[in-house]
């Protein structure tokens, strides 16, 4: 899970943005139950201990690519997991995306590497399950992860298509963005409680 972006048009980390009475963080956290493991690549002030493993692209703010190739260097390569969901933390319904990537997998052909979500004809790379060799083979064919686009990474893998029409896999970029969401679960978009961008905290 990728939770280390700059979020520059919001001005507070993503992570902690409160949506639908929950931080963003966890509503992807959400999305991967079930799952053998989870990798979260983000800032140290993350750490949860026992609910999921933290890490982070060396430099730090590297992109999706090098979050990606710091989360796949986090998890073991014993075979066990040979699928992994990449997932963005500013996707509140990818909950419900979820779970037709894993019906998609386990009906995509054999020549298919991946299942990704589809919204108004654009991919959503970042909801998305992929063969752990397909990625491992992918990152070892770019001259570097560090600033490498998401397209460049995957763009040539044959994934199969899973088209979204209700907007699960709508993100959270702005705060007009965070409040479409919460009309949409009616609560109140802000940042987590405490948080110094938290204006609606008491006292």
């Amino acid at each position: 899970m990728l939770a280390g972006g700059r979020a520059a048009r919001l001005g507070t980390p993503k992570p902690g943005v409160v949506v639908g009475g929950r931080p963003l963080l966890e509503h992807a956290l959400a999305a991967t139950r079930g799952a053998r493991r989870t990798v979260v690549v983000g800032p140290e002030d993350l750490a949860a201990p026992g609910r999921y493993v933290l890490t982070r692209e060396d430099p730090p703010f590297g992109g999706p690519v090098a979050g990606i190739a710091a989360g796949l260097a986090a998890l073991p390569d014993d075979g066990a997991a040979p699928w992994v969901l990449v997932l963005a933390c500013d996707v509140p319904g990818a909950a419900r995306a979820v779970p037709a990537l894993l019906d998609a997998a386990r009906r995509r052909t054999h020549d298919e590497a991946g299942v990704l979500a589809v919204r108004d004809g654009r991919e959503q790379w970042l909801v998305g399950l992929y063969e752990r060799a397909a990625l491992d083979a992918a990152l070892a064919a770019l001259p570097t992860a560090h600033g490498a686009s998401v397209r460049r990474l995957l763009a040539d893998l044959p994934v199969l298509g899973v088209p979204d029409d209700d907007g699960a896999t709508d993100d959270v970029d702005t705060w007009e963005d965070a409040r479409e969401h919460d009309r949409r679960l009616g609560a109140d978009a802000r940042p987590a409680p405490g948080h110094p961008d938290d204006t609606r905290r008491s006292g």
